[in-house]
């Protein structure tokens, strides 16, 4: 069975939202200090490194 794009509901625009209200109704706050960003995005201090290594590399490869 095909579908023409009149049929297709996930065409429906959507009405716009702005950044600031998507961010209020997800209880979204600003980061406040450096320690806010650091908290939570590595589960371990040897995830930080592996991250670290491999941007490191990243970096080394476009230069060569």
């Amino acid at each position: 069975m095909t579908s023409n794009s009149a049929d297709d509901s996930r065409l429906t625009p959507r009405p716009r939202v702005s950044v600031e209200e998507l961010a209020r109704r997800k209880g979204v706050r600003p980061v406040e200090s450096l320690d806010d960003m650091a908290r939570d995005v590595f589960a371990s201090d040897e995830e930080l490194d592996e991250f670290l290594t491999f941007v490191r590399a990243e970096r080394q490869a476009g230069l060569a």
